[in-house]
């Protein structure tokens, strides 16, 4: 696997997540910290599971360790469930707050510790608009606090998918990103580098899903770029829906994904990891 894929990011390693847990999987979005082996998933069932990523010399992967599961909880401090709980997109801020995009009760969360009540942020004046189950799936806190957030799709078919900010209380939408063919946003992350990488999937039938990696420079009120850095063939990997990006010790950047299993004996739930040279 590797430069068959005609993108500069090459196949480090992907590894099956398993856990003897109930609630285990359907993991929607992950958050590495700086080291690349601390790390948070989200399932979309509205559960937190954090956990190690054991590496070697090399900082390959060599096992994963989980330290537990938390559930969320709504703003009455009651466990979520049902469509309340349909947690897809997810952010850490410096203080350890966890950010949740919400897709079927169309809301993003702050949880400033694990068993913490929902402090629900603004929402958005389009967020109303969305289409039913293709909502907010992708979450990003940018190096300056501020945090972007782009819908699955639209109601109506268009070349473009807005791209929201919430920035001192207030949501504008200062840009819009490029779209074609069956390609649909589903993760993002600021990088060590300040750019914005965003993870898109396309199922193409019975060939099972591929996968891309766009990355994009964010200036005041302008986007730029949409460079493709990764794109695989259909079902070289499970369905990739979160995405964490950080820089190992060579300087190169690694791109580190989980596939969502939708809690179904015939998908995978896996760790996939790419990486960019310096």
């Amino acid at each position: 696997m590797g430069r068959a894929d005609r993108s500069p990011a090459r196949f480090s390693q992907g590894l099956p997540l398993r856990e003897d847990a109930p609630d285990f999987g359907g993991f929607s979005a992950l958050e590495l910290d700086a080291s690349g082996r601390e790390f948070v998933a989200l399932s979309d069932r509205g559960t937190l599971w954090r956990g190690t990523l054991i590496r070697d010399a090399n900082e390959q992967i060599t096992d994963i360790r989980f330290a537990g599961m938390t559930r969320l909880h709504g703003p009455r401090g009651r466990p979520l469930r049902g469509e309340a709980a349909d947690s897809e997109g997810l952010a850490v801020g410096d203080d350890g707050t966890v950010l949740v995009s919400f897709e079927r009760d169309v809301r993003i969360g702050a949880f400033v510790r694990d068993m913490a009540a929902e402090l629900t942020l603004p929402r958005g004046p389009a967020f109303s608009t969305l289409t039913k189950n293709k909502e907010l799936e992708a979450l990003a806190l940018a190096p300056d606090g501020a945090l972007y957030t782009l819908p699955e799709d639209l109601p109506k078919a268009g070349t473009s998918l807005p791209v929201w900010r919430l920035r001192n209380g207030q949501w504008t939408e200062p840009f819009s990103i490029s779209r074609a063919g069956g390609w649909k946003p589903v993760g993002a992350d600021f990088g060590p580098d300040g750019r914005f990488y965003l993870l898109e999937r396309d199922l193409r039938g019975l060939l099972g899903f591929a996968a891309r990696v766009r990355v994009f420079e964010i200036s005041g009120e302008t986007i730029a770029g949409g460079q493709v850095v990764l794109q695989t063939p259909p079902g070289r990997h499970g369905n990739l829906e979160g995405l964490a990006v950080w820089r190992d010790r060579s300087g190169a950047i690694r791109l580190t994904m989980v596939a969502d299993d939708n809690f179904s004996a015939f998908m995978r739930s896996e760790i996939v990891e790419y990486s960019i040279n310096p």
